[in-house]
Protein backbone atom coordinates (compact mmCIF):
# COMPACT_ATOMS: atom_id res chain seq x y z
CA UNK A 1 0.00 0.00 0.00
CA UNK A 2 2.57 2.07 0.64
CA UNK A 3 4.24 1.60 -2.45
CA UNK A 4 0.96 2.53 -4.19
CA UNK A 5 0.76 5.49 -2.55
CA UNK A 6 4.23 6.32 -3.12
CA UNK A 7 3.83 5.53 -6.90
CA UNK A 8 0.50 7.87 -7.00
CA UNK A 9 2.23 10.86 -4.71
CA UNK A 10 5.22 10.85 -7.74
CA UNK A 11 2.94 11.10 -10.38
CA UNK A 12 1.09 13.90 -8.91
CA UNK A 13 3.93 15.54 -8.04
CA UNK A 14 6.37 14.62 -11.24
CA UNK A 15 3.76 17.23 -13.32
CA UNK A 16 5.34 19.80 -11.30
CA UNK A 17 8.64 19.18 -10.21
CA UNK A 18 9.99 19.92 -13.81
CA UNK A 19 8.19 23.48 -13.82
CA UNK A 20 9.21 24.28 -10.69
CA UNK A 21 10.92 27.37 -12.64
CA UNK A 22 7.97 28.77 -13.82
CA UNK A 23 6.29 28.89 -10.60
CA UNK A 24 9.50 30.53 -8.80
CA UNK A 25 9.21 33.10 -12.18
CA UNK A 26 5.42 33.77 -11.05
CA UNK A 27 5.74 34.09 -7.68
CA UNK A 28 8.75 36.91 -7.98
CA UNK A 29 6.74 38.50 -10.61
CA UNK A 30 3.75 38.41 -7.98
CA UNK A 31 5.63 39.63 -5.12
CA UNK A 32 7.47 42.00 -6.84
CA UNK A 33 4.59 43.91 -9.10
CA UNK A 34 1.32 43.55 -7.61
CA UNK A 35 -0.48 46.35 -5.87
CA UNK A 36 1.15 45.33 -2.11
CA UNK A 37 4.19 44.02 -3.56
CA UNK A 38 7.63 45.80 -3.20
CA UNK A 39 7.75 47.73 -6.68
CA UNK A 40 4.14 48.50 -7.42
CA UNK A 41 3.57 47.93 -11.48
CA UNK A 42 -0.01 47.97 -13.07
CA UNK A 43 1.45 47.18 -16.07
CA UNK A 44 3.82 44.45 -15.16
CA UNK A 45 1.40 42.82 -12.97
CA UNK A 46 -1.16 42.03 -16.07
CA UNK A 47 1.16 39.10 -16.28
CA UNK A 48 0.39 37.57 -12.72
CA UNK A 49 -3.43 36.60 -13.68
CA UNK A 50 -2.67 34.95 -17.01
CA UNK A 51 0.43 33.01 -15.76
CA UNK A 52 -1.92 31.04 -13.06
CA UNK A 53 -4.46 30.74 -14.78
CA UNK A 54 -3.03 29.66 -17.92
CA UNK A 55 0.93 29.20 -18.49
CA UNK A 56 1.28 27.05 -15.28
CA UNK A 57 -2.01 24.92 -15.92
CA UNK A 58 -0.43 24.17 -19.37
CA UNK A 59 2.60 23.47 -18.50
CA UNK A 60 1.39 20.74 -15.85
CA UNK A 61 -1.11 19.43 -18.65
CA UNK A 62 1.80 18.79 -20.91
CA UNK A 63 3.95 17.10 -18.08
CA UNK A 64 1.74 15.22 -17.32
CA UNK A 65 0.42 14.24 -20.95
CA UNK A 66 4.23 13.96 -22.09
CA UNK A 67 4.66 11.08 -19.11
CA UNK A 68 2.16 9.26 -20.07
CA UNK A 69 2.32 8.83 -24.41
CA UNK A 70 5.62 11.31 -25.01
CA UNK A 71 5.23 14.73 -27.09
CA UNK A 72 2.13 13.69 -28.40
CA UNK A 73 0.51 12.83 -25.15
CA UNK A 74 1.88 15.90 -23.79
CA UNK A 75 -0.02 18.38 -26.83
CA UNK A 76 -3.09 16.36 -26.81
CA UNK A 77 -2.74 17.12 -22.89
CA UNK A 78 -2.52 20.96 -23.34
CA UNK A 79 -5.24 21.01 -25.91
CA UNK A 80 -7.98 19.26 -23.73
CA UNK A 81 -6.43 21.45 -20.83
CA UNK A 82 -7.81 24.30 -22.47
CA UNK A 83 -11.26 23.15 -21.89
CA UNK A 84 -10.88 23.21 -18.35
CA UNK A 85 -9.50 26.57 -18.24
CA UNK A 86 -11.89 28.55 -20.26
CA UNK A 87 -14.24 26.76 -18.73
CA UNK A 88 -14.19 28.20 -15.10
CA UNK A 89 -12.82 31.16 -13.35
CA UNK A 90 -9.84 29.74 -10.81
CA UNK A 91 -6.48 28.63 -11.43
CA UNK A 92 -7.09 25.06 -12.80
CA UNK A 93 -4.49 23.06 -11.36
CA UNK A 94 -6.23 19.97 -10.40
CA UNK A 95 -8.23 19.77 -13.58
CA UNK A 96 -4.89 19.91 -15.75
CA UNK A 97 -3.59 16.95 -13.46
CA UNK A 98 -6.83 14.94 -14.13
CA UNK A 99 -7.60 16.18 -17.78
CA UNK A 100 -3.81 16.21 -19.29
CA UNK A 101 -3.00 12.45 -18.30
CA UNK A 102 -6.01 11.50 -19.64
CA UNK A 103 -6.05 13.11 -22.99
CA UNK A 104 -2.59 11.12 -23.37
CA UNK A 105 -4.14 8.07 -22.19
CA UNK A 106 -6.92 8.07 -24.78
CA UNK A 107 -4.18 9.17 -27.93
CA UNK A 108 -2.00 6.38 -26.53
CA UNK A 109 -4.87 3.58 -26.66
CA UNK A 110 -6.15 5.35 -30.24
CA UNK A 111 -2.91 5.20 -31.38
CA UNK A 112 -2.15 1.40 -30.63
CA UNK A 113 -5.70 0.83 -31.81
CA UNK A 114 -4.70 1.97 -35.85
CA UNK A 115 -0.83 1.76 -35.90
CA UNK A 116 -1.50 -1.63 -38.08
CA UNK A 117 -3.92 -0.37 -40.13
CA UNK A 118 -2.28 3.03 -41.63
CA UNK A 119 -1.56 2.89 -45.16
CA UNK A 120 1.88 3.98 -46.17
CA UNK A 121 2.44 7.35 -47.02
CA UNK A 122 -0.44 8.71 -44.89
CA UNK A 123 1.00 8.46 -41.21
CA UNK A 124 1.83 11.99 -41.20
CA UNK A 125 -1.86 12.80 -42.52
CA UNK A 126 -3.63 10.37 -39.93
CA UNK A 127 -1.67 10.83 -36.91
CA UNK A 128 -1.40 15.14 -37.45
CA UNK A 129 -5.45 15.19 -37.51
CA UNK A 130 -6.24 12.23 -34.95
CA UNK A 131 -4.57 14.28 -32.40
CA UNK A 132 -6.40 17.43 -33.70
CA UNK A 133 -9.50 16.14 -33.61
CA UNK A 134 -9.28 13.61 -30.56
CA UNK A 135 -7.67 16.80 -29.18
CA UNK A 136 -10.66 19.17 -30.16
CA UNK A 137 -13.36 16.42 -28.90
CA UNK A 138 -11.83 16.30 -25.33
CA UNK A 139 -10.98 19.81 -24.63
CA UNK A 140 -14.84 20.17 -25.38
CA UNK A 141 -15.46 17.26 -22.83
CA UNK A 142 -13.33 18.64 -20.45
CA UNK A 143 -15.03 22.01 -20.35
CA UNK A 144 -18.69 20.45 -20.18
CA UNK A 145 -17.86 17.22 -17.87
CA UNK A 146 -14.55 17.94 -15.83
CA UNK A 147 -14.90 21.47 -15.21
CA UNK A 148 -17.95 21.34 -12.80
CA UNK A 149 -16.25 18.42 -11.23
CA UNK A 150 -13.30 20.46 -10.67
CA UNK A 151 -14.73 23.33 -9.75
CA UNK A 152 -17.20 21.50 -6.93
CA UNK A 153 -14.00 19.63 -5.55
CA UNK A 154 -12.57 22.83 -4.93
CA UNK A 155 -15.02 24.67 -3.27
CA UNK A 156 -15.37 21.34 -1.20
CA UNK A 157 -11.41 21.79 -0.36
CA UNK A 158 -11.63 25.64 0.19
CA UNK A 159 -14.55 25.14 2.57
CA UNK A 160 -12.70 22.54 4.70
CA UNK A 161 -9.44 24.70 4.66
CA UNK A 162 -11.98 27.33 5.87
CA UNK A 163 -12.71 25.57 8.71
CA UNK A 164 -9.47 25.05 9.91
CA UNK A 165 -7.97 28.31 9.02
CA UNK A 166 -11.40 29.88 10.68
CA UNK A 167 -11.12 27.85 13.89
CA UNK A 168 -7.19 28.16 14.23
CA UNK A 169 -6.92 24.47 13.58
CA UNK A 170 -4.37 24.71 10.78
CA UNK A 171 -1.42 23.57 13.00
CA UNK A 172 -3.07 20.01 13.03
CA UNK A 173 -2.31 19.59 9.31
CA UNK A 174 1.36 18.63 10.97
CA UNK A 175 -0.23 15.29 11.79
CA UNK A 176 -0.34 14.13 8.75
CA UNK A 177 2.17 16.39 6.85
CA UNK A 178 5.29 15.28 9.14
CA UNK A 179 4.67 11.36 8.73
CA UNK A 180 3.60 11.56 5.20
CA UNK A 181 7.15 13.05 4.65
CA UNK A 182 9.21 10.78 5.91
CA UNK A 183 7.68 8.09 3.83
CA UNK A 184 9.19 10.39 0.98
CA UNK A 185 5.49 11.69 0.16
CA UNK A 186 7.04 15.73 0.69
CA UNK A 187 6.81 16.33 -3.09
CA UNK A 188 3.00 14.92 -3.44
CA UNK A 189 1.60 16.46 -0.48
CA UNK A 190 3.76 20.16 -1.15
CA UNK A 191 3.19 19.72 -5.45
CA UNK A 192 0.15 17.95 -5.68
CA UNK A 193 -2.34 19.22 -2.98
CA UNK A 194 -1.01 22.08 -1.25
CA UNK A 195 0.38 24.21 -4.28
CA UNK A 196 -3.00 24.20 -6.27
CA UNK A 197 -4.58 25.71 -3.16
CA UNK A 198 -1.70 28.45 -2.45
CA UNK A 199 -1.93 29.80 -5.67
CA UNK A 200 -5.60 30.16 -5.32
CA UNK A 201 -4.98 32.11 -2.03
CA UNK A 202 -2.15 34.00 -3.82
CA UNK A 203 -4.25 35.22 -6.40
CA UNK A 204 -7.05 36.35 -3.44
CA UNK A 205 -4.87 37.69 -1.11
CA UNK A 206 -1.40 38.12 -2.66
CA UNK A 207 0.14 35.67 -0.23
CA UNK A 208 -0.04 31.79 1.34
CA UNK A 209 0.66 30.14 4.20
CA UNK A 210 0.21 26.80 1.88
CA UNK A 211 3.73 26.92 0.63
CA UNK A 212 4.90 27.08 3.97
CA UNK A 213 2.95 23.80 5.77
CA UNK A 214 5.69 21.22 4.47
CA UNK A 215 8.55 23.72 3.14
CA UNK A 216 9.23 24.58 6.37
CA UNK A 217 12.79 23.62 7.35
CA UNK A 218 12.21 24.27 11.21
CA UNK A 219 11.19 20.30 12.51
CA UNK A 220 13.91 18.59 10.43
CA UNK A 221 16.33 20.87 12.04
CA UNK A 222 16.11 20.33 15.44
CA UNK A 223 16.18 16.47 14.62
CA UNK A 224 19.27 16.71 12.96
CA UNK A 225 20.76 19.30 16.17
CA UNK A 226 19.74 17.20 18.66
CA UNK A 227 21.89 13.92 16.68
CA UNK A 228 24.94 16.37 16.76
CA UNK A 229 24.61 16.59 20.81
CA UNK A 230 22.95 13.33 21.33
CA UNK A 231 23.43 10.71 18.49
CA UNK A 232 25.84 7.87 18.47
CA UNK A 233 28.64 7.19 15.91
CA UNK A 234 28.10 7.68 12.15
CA UNK A 235 24.77 9.44 13.06
CA UNK A 236 26.81 12.19 14.95
CA UNK A 237 29.36 12.43 12.85
CA UNK A 238 27.35 12.82 9.96
CA UNK A 239 24.56 15.45 11.47
CA UNK A 240 25.88 18.51 11.15
CA UNK A 241 27.04 17.96 7.82
CA UNK A 242 23.30 16.90 7.18
CA UNK A 243 22.26 19.90 9.12
CA UNK A 244 23.74 22.54 6.32
CA UNK A 245 22.47 20.90 3.72
CA UNK A 246 18.99 20.33 4.81
CA UNK A 247 18.68 24.00 5.89
CA UNK A 248 20.28 25.93 3.30
CA UNK A 249 20.71 23.56 0.51
CA UNK A 250 16.55 22.52 1.08
CA UNK A 251 17.14 18.86 0.71
CA UNK A 252 14.70 17.55 3.03
CA UNK A 253 15.35 14.11 2.18
CA UNK A 254 18.12 13.71 4.23
CA UNK A 255 17.14 14.05 7.91
CA UNK A 256 14.60 10.97 6.90
CA UNK A 257 16.88 8.27 7.82
CA UNK A 258 17.50 9.40 10.94
CA UNK A 259 14.11 9.79 12.03
CA UNK A 260 13.23 6.35 10.61
CA UNK A 261 16.24 4.68 12.75
CA UNK A 262 14.06 6.52 15.65
CA UNK A 263 10.43 6.72 15.13
CA UNK A 264 9.63 8.24 18.03
CA UNK A 265 11.02 11.54 16.61
CA UNK A 266 8.31 11.83 14.72
CA UNK A 267 6.90 13.19 18.39
CA UNK A 268 9.16 15.86 17.91
CA UNK A 269 8.40 17.49 13.80
CA UNK A 270 5.03 16.84 14.09
CA UNK A 271 5.24 19.44 17.63
CA UNK A 272 7.42 21.61 15.74
CA UNK A 273 6.16 21.17 12.59
CA UNK A 274 2.55 22.38 14.71
CA UNK A 275 4.40 25.03 16.28
CA UNK A 276 5.94 26.58 13.16
CA UNK A 277 2.21 26.82 11.90
CA UNK A 278 0.76 28.33 14.92
CA UNK A 279 3.01 30.74 14.64
CA UNK A 280 3.46 31.86 11.06
CA UNK A 281 -0.87 32.46 11.24
CA UNK A 282 -0.44 34.33 14.31
CA UNK A 283 1.97 36.72 12.38
CA UNK A 284 0.16 36.37 9.28
CA UNK A 285 3.00 35.11 6.80
CA UNK A 286 2.72 33.66 3.73
CA UNK A 287 4.76 32.81 0.77
CA UNK A 288 3.98 34.48 -2.97
CA UNK A 289 4.70 30.67 -4.56
CA UNK A 290 6.50 27.41 -4.06
CA UNK A 291 9.79 27.10 -2.34
CA UNK A 292 11.96 24.14 -3.70
CA UNK A 293 14.04 23.07 -2.79
CA UNK A 294 12.98 23.60 0.93
CA UNK A 295 15.89 26.01 1.52
CA UNK A 296 15.47 29.06 3.74
CA UNK A 297 17.23 30.97 1.12
CA UNK A 298 14.35 29.87 -1.07
CA UNK A 299 11.49 30.52 1.50
CA UNK A 300 12.77 34.08 1.88
CA UNK A 301 13.17 34.82 -2.18
CA UNK A 302 9.65 33.74 -2.53
CA UNK A 303 8.30 35.63 0.88
CA UNK A 304 5.98 38.51 0.65
CA UNK A 305 7.20 41.35 1.48
CA UNK A 306 5.53 41.62 4.86
CA UNK A 307 6.08 38.02 6.22
CA UNK A 308 10.16 37.89 6.51
CA UNK A 309 9.45 38.52 10.81
CA UNK A 310 6.85 35.63 11.10
CA UNK A 311 8.45 33.04 8.56
CA UNK A 312 11.60 33.67 10.57
CA UNK A 313 9.91 33.14 13.86
CA UNK A 314 7.99 30.10 13.01
CA UNK A 315 10.67 28.10 10.94
CA UNK A 316 12.90 29.37 14.91
CA UNK A 317 10.09 28.28 16.67
CA UNK A 318 9.54 25.19 14.43
CA UNK A 319 13.19 24.20 14.94
CA UNK A 320 13.54 24.70 18.97
CA UNK A 321 10.15 22.62 19.74
CA UNK A 322 11.72 19.54 17.67
CA UNK A 323 15.00 20.33 19.15
CA UNK A 324 13.95 20.13 22.77
CA UNK A 325 11.75 17.10 22.21
CA UNK A 326 14.02 15.27 19.96
CA UNK A 327 16.64 15.67 22.57
CA UNK A 328 15.59 13.62 25.50
CA UNK A 329 13.89 10.89 23.38
CA UNK A 330 17.60 10.58 21.74
CA UNK A 331 19.45 10.56 25.43
CA UNK A 332 16.21 8.40 27.76
CA UNK A 333 14.12 6.63 25.71
CA UNK A 334 16.07 3.19 25.13
CA UNK A 335 18.91 2.41 23.31
CA UNK A 336 19.70 4.89 20.28
CA UNK A 337 20.71 2.65 17.24
CA UNK A 338 23.78 4.21 15.27
CA UNK A 339 22.88 4.04 11.24
CA UNK A 340 25.12 0.98 10.19
CA UNK A 341 23.11 -0.59 13.14
CA UNK A 342 19.87 0.19 11.88
CA UNK A 343 21.24 -1.44 8.66
CA UNK A 344 22.39 -4.64 10.08
CA UNK A 345 19.11 -4.95 11.82
CA UNK A 346 16.83 -4.35 8.76
CA UNK A 347 18.88 -6.82 6.98
CA UNK A 348 18.22 -9.65 9.69
CA UNK A 349 14.70 -8.89 9.84
CA UNK A 350 14.51 -9.07 6.31
CA UNK A 351 16.33 -12.12 5.84
CA UNK A 352 14.84 -13.73 9.03
CA UNK A 353 11.26 -12.81 7.27
CA UNK A 354 12.45 -14.66 3.83
CA UNK A 355 13.33 -17.88 6.53
CA UNK A 356 17.13 -17.29 6.03
CA UNK A 357 19.39 -17.17 8.60
CA UNK A 358 21.94 -14.88 8.86
CA UNK A 359 24.65 -12.69 11.12
CA UNK A 360 24.50 -8.97 11.68
CA UNK A 361 27.96 -8.16 9.81
CA UNK A 362 27.87 -5.41 7.59
CA UNK A 363 26.28 -6.23 4.48
CA UNK A 364 25.36 -3.97 0.87
CA UNK A 365 22.16 -4.66 -0.82
CA UNK A 366 23.43 -5.08 -4.37
CA UNK A 367 22.89 -8.31 -6.02
CA UNK A 368 25.14 -10.90 -6.56
CA UNK A 369 27.89 -9.16 -9.73
CA UNK A 370 27.10 -9.53 -12.85
CA UNK A 371 30.09 -10.35 -15.72
CA UNK A 372 31.05 -6.90 -17.37
CA UNK A 373 32.42 -3.65 -16.66
CA UNK A 374 30.19 -0.67 -15.09
CA UNK A 375 29.57 2.27 -17.41
CA UNK A 376 26.70 3.74 -15.93
CA UNK A 377 25.47 4.43 -12.27
CA UNK A 378 22.53 6.02 -11.38
CA UNK A 379 21.40 7.35 -7.65
CA UNK A 380 17.58 7.84 -7.47
CA UNK A 381 15.22 9.54 -5.11
CA UNK A 382 11.35 10.31 -5.64
CA UNK A 383 11.90 13.32 -7.94
CA UNK A 384 15.14 12.97 -9.00
CA UNK A 385 16.26 16.58 -8.27
CA UNK A 386 17.22 16.60 -4.73
CA UNK A 387 18.89 14.38 -2.81
CA UNK A 388 19.54 11.64 -5.70
CA UNK A 389 21.92 15.22 -7.13
CA UNK A 390 23.31 15.01 -4.25
CA UNK A 391 24.05 11.89 -3.69
CA UNK A 392 25.30 11.15 -7.20
CA UNK A 393 28.15 14.38 -6.76
CA UNK A 394 29.19 12.28 -3.79
CA UNK A 395 29.71 9.06 -6.19
CA UNK A 396 31.65 10.71 -8.72
CA UNK A 397 33.82 12.17 -6.02
CA UNK A 398 34.74 8.98 -4.72
CA UNK A 399 34.95 7.76 -8.27
CA UNK A 400 37.42 10.22 -9.37
CA UNK A 401 39.26 9.87 -6.26
CA UNK A 402 39.84 6.03 -7.11
CA UNK A 403 41.11 6.56 -10.65
CA UNK A 404 38.19 5.43 -12.34
CA UNK A 405 37.66 6.40 -15.69
CA UNK A 406 34.51 5.41 -17.90
CA UNK A 407 31.97 5.61 -15.63
CA UNK A 408 28.64 8.03 -16.05
CA UNK A 409 26.85 8.69 -12.78
CA UNK A 410 23.55 9.99 -12.93
CA UNK A 411 20.49 10.67 -10.94
CA UNK A 412 17.16 10.41 -11.69
CA UNK A 413 13.58 9.86 -10.43
CA UNK A 414 13.11 6.62 -9.29
CA UNK A 415 9.81 5.85 -11.13
CA UNK A 416 12.09 6.11 -14.19
CA UNK A 417 15.46 4.88 -14.00
CA UNK A 418 16.73 4.48 -17.65
CA UNK A 419 17.09 0.92 -19.10
CA UNK A 420 20.79 0.98 -19.70
CA UNK A 421 21.84 1.64 -15.76
CA UNK A 422 23.59 -1.10 -14.26
CA UNK A 423 23.92 0.18 -10.51
CA UNK A 424 21.04 1.84 -8.64
CA UNK A 425 22.19 3.62 -5.73
CA UNK A 426 18.88 4.94 -3.72
CA UNK A 427 17.06 5.25 0.18
CA UNK A 428 15.72 1.78 1.33
CA UNK A 429 12.40 3.32 1.65
CA UNK A 430 12.49 3.03 -2.31
CA UNK A 431 14.31 0.00 -3.32
CA UNK A 432 10.64 -1.94 -4.22
CA UNK A 433 10.25 0.95 -6.65
CA UNK A 434 13.53 0.96 -7.87
CA UNK A 435 13.21 -2.82 -8.71
CA UNK A 436 9.98 -1.93 -10.34
CA UNK A 437 11.29 0.41 -12.53
CA UNK A 438 14.26 -1.22 -13.90
CA UNK A 439 14.30 -4.80 -12.65
CA UNK A 440 17.83 -5.28 -14.26
CA UNK A 441 19.97 -3.15 -12.25
CA UNK A 442 21.76 -4.24 -9.44
CA UNK A 443 20.65 -2.53 -6.34
CA UNK A 444 22.36 -0.96 -3.12
CA UNK A 445 20.13 0.18 -0.68
CA UNK A 446 20.98 3.18 2.01
CA UNK A 447 20.04 4.49 4.90
CA UNK A 448 22.68 8.26 5.31
CA UNK A 449 22.56 10.18 1.91
CA UNK A 450 26.11 11.74 3.26
CA UNK A 451 28.36 8.76 4.92
CA UNK A 452 26.79 5.63 4.02
CA UNK A 453 29.45 2.81 4.42
CA UNK A 454 28.05 1.43 0.31
CA UNK A 455 29.56 4.29 -1.04
CA UNK A 456 33.34 2.41 -0.27
CA UNK A 457 31.75 -0.96 -1.08
CA UNK A 458 30.98 -0.35 -4.00
CA UNK A 459 33.83 1.58 -5.00
CA UNK A 460 36.00 -1.71 -3.86
CA UNK A 461 33.49 -3.41 -6.23
CA UNK A 462 33.66 -1.26 -9.02
CA UNK A 463 37.92 -1.56 -8.87
CA UNK A 464 37.64 -5.34 -8.94
CA UNK A 465 35.20 -5.48 -12.10
CA UNK A 466 37.00 -1.99 -14.06
CA UNK A 467 40.15 -3.34 -13.80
Amino acid sequence: MKEKVQLFGRFLSGMVMPNIGAFIAWGLITALFIETGWCPNERFAEMVSPMSSMLLPLLIAYTGGEVVAGKRGGVVGTIATMGVIVGSDIPMFIGAMIVGPLAAWVIKKFDKAIESHIPAGFEMLINNFSLGILGAIMALLAMVGVTPLVTALNAAMSAGVGFFVDHGLLPLASVFIEPAKVLFLNNAINHGILSPMGIQQVKEVGKSIFFLLEANPGPGLGVLLAYCIAGKGNAKSSAPGAVIIHFFGGIHEIYFPYILMNPLLLIAVIAGGASGVFVFSLFDAGLTSAASPGSIIAILMMAERHSYVGILAGVAVAAAVSFLISLPLLKFMGKDTTLEEAEQKKNAMKQQAKGIKTDTKEKTEMQECTAGKIRKIAFACDAGMGSSAMGSTVLKKKIAAAGLEGIEVIHTPVSSIPADVQIVVTHQELGERAALSNPNAERILITNFLAAPEYDLLIEELIKRNH
